[in-house]
This record gives C-alpha cells, sequence and structure tokens, in this order.
C-alpha cells in the first residue's frame, strides 16, 4: 500500500474515529487531496471557472479514494471490504448524514447539482470489477468496463456544467472512453507488470499475436499492427466526441477540450514511435502540454 494513503486509511478509514469535520474543513481536505495526485490539475485550475473549483475538488477526492481502495490496498477481498464501506459512505451521503470529509465535502455538491448516485456507484462497481477480471476477451467487454470506469466521470461534469443530457452524455461517453483506452494503450507494460492485459484476447488473435510474445513483450509486425489498430479505434471515438465541446458552456469548452486534445496527443505520441510501447512508455513533454494549453487557449479567445 501507498504509505500515503495508509496514513489517511489509518486516519478516515472504516476503523477510525473522528470528529465530523466541519464544511470548511472537508473542503480544505478535499482541495488538498486533489492538487497534490493530480498532476494535470495545476494547468486545468486556470481554466476553470472559480465557482465550481470545490465542487470538482469534492468529485475527485472522491474518485481518488475510490480508485485507492481498490488499487493501493492489499487487493482482492479486502479491496471489496473496502470498497463496499466507501459505498456505505456514500449512502449515509445521500441521506443527509456524511460524515467521512469527502462526503461532508460532497453533500452540497450533489444538492446544488442534483446530482443521482448511479455515476458514483457505476465507478465502486468498476473498481471492484479490477479486483477478480484481469484479462478481457472481446472489445465489447472492455466498453463496458469503460462505460463504469471512466464515463461516469464525464457524466459528473456535465452535470457540474448544469447541462447533462443523453445527446451530450452520449458524446462525452465517447471522449471518456477513448481517454481510457489511450490510457491503456500508453501503458500496456506497466499495466502488465501488475498483471492487467486490457488489449482484447479476440484482437491479439485476429493480428496473429500470440500470448506468449505478450507475456514475452515481443514487439512484432503483428503487434505493430495490432496496435496501430487499438489507436485509430480510440483516435476515433475522439473524433466523434468533439462535438460536444460547443455543447457546453462557454467557460468549460477549453478545459474538455484540453483533456481530448491530450489524449489525441499521446496517441499521436504510439503512433510516432512505431506503435512500440515495450521500448518507451509514450507521454508528453511539459513543453509539447504547454503547446496543447496554447493551442486550445488561441482557440478559445480565438475562434475561427
Amino acid at each position: 500500500m501507498r504509505n500515503g494513503f495508509a496514513q489517511q486509511l489509518a486516519r478516515f478509514g472504516p476503523d477510525a474515529r473522528y470528529a465530523v469535520p466541519s464544511l470548511r474543513q472537508a473542503r480544505t481536505y478535499c482541495r488538498t487531496l486533489t492538487t497534490s495526485h493530480y498532476e494535470n490539475f495545476s494547468v486545468a485550475s486556470l481554466l476553470l471557472p472559480r465557482r465550481l473549483l470545490p465542487h470538482f475538488h469534492s468529485i475527485y477526492a472522491y474518485c481518488r479514494w475510490a480508485d485507492d481502495l481498490g488499487d493501493e490496498t492489499e487487493g482482492g477481498a479486502q479491496a471489496l471490504r473496502l470498497l463496499a464501506w466507501w459505498r456505505d459512505e456514500l449512502a449515509l451521503c445521500y441521506e443527509g448524514r456524511p460524515r467521512h470529509p469527502v462526503m461532508v465535502a460532497l453533500a452540497p455538491t450533489l444538492r446544488r447539482f442534483a446530482i443521482p448516485p448511479q455515476p458514483f456507484l457505476d465507478l465502486l462497481s468498476a473498481f471492484g470489477q479490477d479486483q477478480t477480471v484481469k484479462r478481457y476477451d472481446t472489445y465489447d467487454q472492455l466498453l463496458d468496463y469503460c462505460r463504469r470506469s471512466a464515463d461516469p466521470v464525464g457524466r459528473l461534469v456535465l452535470y457540474l456544467c448544469e447541462c447533462h443530457d443523453e445527446t451530450r452524455g452520449r458524446l462525452s461517453d465517447r471522449i471518456c472512453t477513448a481517454l481510457q483506452l489511450a490510457n491503456f494503450w500508453q501503458d500496456v507494460g506497466r499495466d502488465l507488470d501488475i498483471g492487467r492485459v486490457y488489449l482484447p484476447a479476440e484482437d491479439r488473435r485476429r493480428f496473429d499475436y500470440a500470448d506468449a510474445d505478450l507475456d514475452e513483450r515481443r514487439f512484432t509486425p503483428a503487434f505493430a499492427a495490432l496496435m496501430r489498430f487499438q489507436v485509430e479505434r480510440a483516435r476515433n471515438l475522439f473524433l466523434e466526441g468533439l462535438p460536444l465541446i460547443p455543447m457546453i458552456p462557454a467557460d468549460l469548452q477549453a478545459d474538455i477540450e484540453l483533456f481530448a486534445r491530450g489524449g489525441l496527443a499521446i496517441l499521436d505520441k504510439i503512433a510516432a514511435q512505431n506503435y512500440n510501447v515495450w521500448h518507451e512508455r509514450p507521454k508528453l513533454s511539459k513543453w509539447e502540454k504547454a503547446l496543447l494549453l496554447a493551442r486550445t487557449l488561441i482557440r478559445k479567445w480565438l475562434p475561427v
């Protein structure tokens, strides 16, 4: 378990005893948690409307805790027990009896934006699935996982934008699934290190990339073709979702575009290294991130 989260779990976990914090204390906790964990937040927060920052902090803190309960504990039955506890804490929050600092901060966000519980519950379902499912046979199974692990985040953002409906929700789902897939294809090696394989078995068979090649991390023409296929599939999802941007409030468009363009840039990096993610993990440099931000701001301030 990561030491920082172990300390948080001891302080605010199911076996801890503590006084219910005030809203101010809870929001300070969520803000600190967000800014200390989310490497892109320092950039994104420059673009976010000030009025929404406490609400973004509370939602991020919920997601951070849920993710860490699944990935930063002993895993298996222990992780499932902790995720069930977090679900109970969420239920108390919706009942108007929050006690955990994240839930105390989240409660007014839920009321202010009339956010239903399903997106939060879907995330817990996905993190629970991580404890039992390590490989995926089909792309449809992977999409179902993304529907619960990634798409809820976009839906939550739409609620904060006060523009959630099914049309925008479906477009948001495209972007969020594409972001999740881009992360998977960026981290094929890292995921294999922890026993997870997101490249669907049906696609590996289609491109004749054997399990033995995967386990040995062999870069072959078959692997390059397989990754090219996955990258283009994710790219198409991004492109299908981009029409969402002009459909959300103007003061939030740059944030959504920045994340989508960042995901597309990761796909471009994978392609630029001939899809050999075994040799080097593709990532954006600080300069490339700054360039993305500048281009996004230019499009915001000087629309064509």
